[in-house]
């Protein structure tokens, strides 16, 4: 058995975008519900997360970046930053809390404290890119974590693994070419946010999904591209955005994955982990819309994390 953090904070709740916009507050009380049912929420050690540090935050985004949000945040009501992303009074503040979780996960971990951590946050990060928000993201939380954990001496390759069905093309632009971190994700394409997947350096593997292959291929992808890959790399530490809207539920994408797919993913993340890692995992909330599946998948990826299947 394995002892898992969670952590979270009850600003995730205040932030929202809109009465009827599929990032709801509604996601995270679907997973603290689906936990509570199995009985998993008790087991976990919880943690509230903290505010990430501004010097945290600029090793990722920019200065100017960082004031704009600052500035436009509203008092009342929301500031619309592109047609998919939104800000109310609460959202830069959960932003902060969001980005803080990945950097204490990480504290916790390397200091021995637990195995392995999951991350309930929101809002959700991998689309930020260093200068401005989009695809329903603000602050890069496991580019930020990432950033942070290379601080530590004791850490000279971090993997880092997107199995969102949207590409992560914020994390890649921070760590592109970066040889210290190998960032694998698989993800639906053609699809938002288009990113172009030619000349992409050694350190970035690229495995791309079409609406409709579902879990053999998805599958086939990780046992023979980025499971070798990372196997190679031999992370000293692995991060994990873990978005999990390429269910067949889900009616953002077209994937076609079920259940069985993420308990899967996440047992060999474990797995590899073990080998490579100490076990070391951090693993930060991503996508993820139809909330019965999202409750579900997650409370899943947490069993497998805990050694504790259900």
């Amino acid at each position: 058995m394995n002892s898992t953090a969670y952590l979270s904070h009850p600003l995730f709740l205040q932030h929202e975008m809109g009465q009827y916009h599929p990032e709801s507050p509604a996601r995270l009380r679907a997973i603290y519900q689906q936990l509570v049912a199995t009985e998993l929420y008790a087991q976990l050690h919880h943690h509230r997360a903290p505010p990430a540090a501004t010097a945290a935050i600029l090793r990722v985004h920019q200065p100017d970046y960082l004031r704009t949000l600052q500035q436009t945040a509203p008092p009342q009501g929301y500031v619309q930053l592109d047609p998919d992303t939104a800000m109310n009074p609460h959202t830069l503040q959960a932003a902060y809390h969001a980005a803080g979780a990945g950097i204490r996960a990480v504290d916790l971990v390397m200091n021995g404290e637990v195995d392995n951590a999951f991350c309930a946050v929101r809002p959700p990060g991998h689309h930020a890119e260093p200068g401005h928000a989009m695809g329903f993201c603000f602050l890069n939380n496991i580019a930020i974590a990432a950033a942070y954990a290379l601080q530590q001496p004791a850490l000279q390759r971090i993997a880092i693994i997107d199995f969102d069905v949207h590409h992560g093309n914020g994390t890649e632009t921070v760590f592109r070419g970066d040889q210290r971190v190998l960032l694998c994700s698989s993800f639906q394409h053609p699809f938002y946010p288009g990113t172009r997947l030619n000349n992409a350096p050694p350190n970035i593997i690229h495995a791309p999904m079409q609406a409709g292959d579902g879990s053999e291929v998805f599958r086939s992808l990780y046992d023979d591209k980025i499971f070798p890959a990372v196997e190679a790399f031999a992370p000293q530490l692995v991060l994990v955005s873990a978005g999990f809207d390429a269910h067949s539920e889900d009616d953002m994408s077209g994937l076609q994955l079920v259940d069985e797919d993420y308990i899967w993913i996440s047992e060999r993340i474990v797995e590899l982990a073990g080998r490579h890692a100490s076990g070391r995992i951090v693993s930060l909330l991503e996508g993820g819309y139809a909330l019965e599946a999202l409750g579900r998948c997650v409370a899943h990826h947490i069993a497998a994390l805990s050694g504790k299947p259900l």
